[in-house]
């Protein structure tokens, strides 16, 4: 069984497909890989080099799939970054595909808009995009808390109205909701899963990593879905997911030179072992749904 994965891609570093690529292949995923974007590297070093590569191409490697019959054997569609308002309607042509094919695929989708600080860094259109048509044929979907706030119209900075704003989502059509970052308290940061029967928050202590680390949201839902998709059980991948996450971002904190003002990348080649057996453990909290 393998998973089509629709993102962005970058030459250095890692965003899109190249931060959730390896991590499904390293937890047994057989991956299919659709770039949306071709750039040299992630948009936060403020200057790159590539494209946009548009709906037409994405559209047509999956008919290539589809005419190898193989479309039967996808268990799951996740996607990102867009790049363009148009590449959506190919996500949701690739769906559609796909559960045709494998009705019991789930789809998570990842809807990357921005970010708490930095704001919308995605075209104007985008967000329309993923709450009209991406997320309401969603299975998962795995929203950072700026765009949970943008998607529901909530502000979130308590945990009561954190809740809330996910039932909100929920009615939209996911089963299943990640909060990929929560940030309740200084020096904390949270994860909250809910699949509408219960809902939990998971908390780490959180590190020093300046302006953040670009990938991590990407890396975060691939784990997430990967380990849903062997457990089927929303606490247990809760924790394994944030265990793994945690001591990427530990590991790619540890490697990084501080002195020199740099944007740290995920070592996610180098901190591999944290996907399979994480040396961290933390424990999700149940909250009143």
């Amino acid at each position: 069984m393998a998973v089509l994965s629709i993102q962005s891609h970058v030459v250095y570093g890692y965003a899109g497909n190249t931060a959730a690529v390896f991590p499904l292949q390293r937890l047994g995923r057989e991956v299919w890989a659709i770039n949306t974007v071709e750039f040299s590297n992630h948009t936060g070093y403020g200057s790159w080099k590539g494209k946009v590569l548009g709906a037409e191409l994405a559209a047509e490697l999956v008919t290539g799939i589809e005419e190898r019959n193989a479309l039967n054997r996808c268990e799951a569609v996740l996607s990102g970054y867009l790049g363009d308002a148009s590449v959506a309607m190919a996500v949701a042509d690739a769906v559609k595909k796909v559960r045709s094919q494998s009705p019991n695929a789930i789809y998570a989708c990842d809807p990357v808009m921005g970010d708490v600080g930095r704001g919308f860094y995605v075209k104007p259109d985008i967000p329309d995009i993923f709450k009209k048509e991406l997320i309401p044929l969603a299975d998962i979907v795995t929203p950072n808390q700026f765009e949970l706030e943008a998607i529901t119209g909530l502000n979130t900075q308590n945990i009561t109205d954190a809740v809330k704003a996910v039932k909100i989502l929920h009615e939209m059509g996911p089963s299943i909701i990640l909060v990929t970052s929560y940030k309740e308290r200084e020096g904390e940061l949270s994860m909250i899963a809910s699949d509408k029967k219960e809902i939990y928050k998971i908390t780490t202590p959180e590190l020093p990593l300046g302006k953040g680390v670009a990938g991590t949201g990407d890396m975060t839902t691939a784990v997430f879905l990967s380990r849903y998709l062997e457990t089927k059980d929303l606490k247990k991948t809760l924790e394994l997911c944030t265990a793994s996450v945690f001591g990427i971002l530990d590991a790619s904190f540890k490697a990084a030179d501080a002195k020199s003002g740099a944007l740290i990348e995920l070592k996610i080649i180098d901190a591999q072992q944290e996907l399979v057996s994480p040396s961290n453990s933390f424990k999700a909290e149940k909250l009143k749904a």
